[in-house]
């Protein structure tokens, strides 16, 4: 075996965080992908089962690995970018599609003003996305919103074909600012939470270091179209 393939296992290998070995990871990967013929078709399902059955949630993230874990979101049925990414991370390799998580820094243009006030800013630093291994190339692959929150914000929800990046579009529907990308962090084999917690204490040093957004909400209620 090579070092790059060595280097590539990982992409493979259950995590901490992305426990791509967990039961009900590789139940509901199997569910979702079952009578697929390829690989890239197993992927447009999973990316498009983990966007809609799992809730964007903002509020309440807890940054530690019982709550960041892939299993804890599949569970809850609730996460922000970085949950949902880490489980579509984990249900494609528990399919054996390798993966990895992509972060970046991004102005929300379209956040809430709940949403705003709570953060200070509409800077989102370490946002997450997935990253897939398909026909011999990283696609880039992003399931945060899901589509009825996209309604709720007049954007397109964003979909996947397996070939090309998945990303925010910069307007919503109607041409307003939508989704601005800052700055790129790169790509890891599992969630950087060291790094994340120390970018979090510098940009939203009003807020408990363990919880993004302490209060609960709804954040879907609270959504509207500018």
């Amino acid at each position: 075996m090579t070092r790059a393939d060595e280097d590539f296992v990982k992409y493979l290998a259950p995590t901490p965080f992305i426990d791509s070995d967990n039961q009900k990871i590789v139940e509901y990967a199997r569910s979702v992908t079952r009578g697929d013929s390829s690989a890239v078709q197993s992927a447009i399902r999973l990316f498009y089962a983990v966007r809609d059955d799992i809730r964007y949630d903002p509020y309440g993230v807890r940054l530690d690995l019982a709550h960041l874990k892939a299993s804890y979101t599949l569970q809850v049925r609730r996460g922000y970018c970085v949950a949902k990414a880490a489980l579509l991370a984990a249900a494609s390799r528990a399919v054996g599609i390798p993966s990895r998580l992509g972060f970046a820094d991004v102005r929300n243009h379209l956040t809430t003003p709940r949403l705003k006030a709570s953060m200070g800013t509409d800077l989102f630093v370490y946002h997450g996305y997935t990253e897939l291994f398909l026909n011999g190339r990283w696609v880039k692959a992003t399931p945060a919103f899901n589509r009825s929150l996209c309604e709720r914000f007049n954007v397109k929800p964003l979909d996947f074909d397996g070939v090309h990046d998945s990303v925010f579009q910069p307007h919503d529907l109607n041409g307003n600012r939508h989704m601005e990308y800052v700055r790129d962090h790169g790509t890891f084999a599992d969630v950087p939470l060291d790094d994340i917690i120390e970018s979090f204490k510098g940009h939203y040093p009003h807020v408990v270091v363990e919880s993004v957004l302490v209060d609960e909400g709804d954040f879907e209620d609270e959504a509207r179209p500018l």
